[in-house]
């Protein structure tokens, strides 16, 4: 079975609400069904891992079925809220590494060896370290959000 039929065939009492972050216009949720699948190799269906990996499964409120769908290595005892959040964690690292690119030079490295291509990303994540840090000094989190979270008063 396709991820997509899975997700269809649960049904909707399958999916729970969950919120995994406050964003800048309110908490970010969505529905989510969890699912342990066994995954073919190559397509092939007798040919199957051994070990059973999550199926993750959204479906946003807006939508009339399910959209998102991921394979997950997670261990089955990882509280599901947790799962999501580590999800949806993507986007901001994608934003963190197209920031990266754009404003610091991650993707003007020319060099030809490992250790000066190792170099070169070393020296752009300290620099966007101290970049977010300045970020956080000029306008930090507010108090409730960051007791919230658990967060520290000091990002870097």
């Amino acid at each position: 079975m396709s991820a997509r039929d899975i997700g269809r065939a649960l049904g909707p009492k399958a999916f729970r609400r969950v919120t995994w972050r406050d964003g800048t216009r309110g908490a970010l949720h969505s529905k989510f069904a969890f699912v342990r699948v066994r995954v073919a190799i190559d397509g092939e269906p007798d040919i199957v891992e051994d070990e059973p990996l999550w199926l993750l499964v959204e479906w946003p409120e807006q939508e009339d079925a399910p959209t998102k769908y991921a394979l997950t290595t997670l261990p089955r005892s990882m509280p599901r809220k947790q799962i999501v959040r580590i999800f949806k964690e993507r986007w901001r690292t994608e934003q963190a590494y197209q920031e990266m690119k754009t404003e610091l030079g991650l993707d003007h490295f020319e060099g030809r060896s490992w250790v000066g291509w190792h170099h070169h990303v070393s020296i752009v994540i300290c620099c966007y370290a101290f970049v977010v840090g300045e970020r956080m000094r000029h306008s930090p989190p507010s108090a409730r959000r960051a007791r919230a979270h658990g967060a520290e008063p000091i990002a870097a």
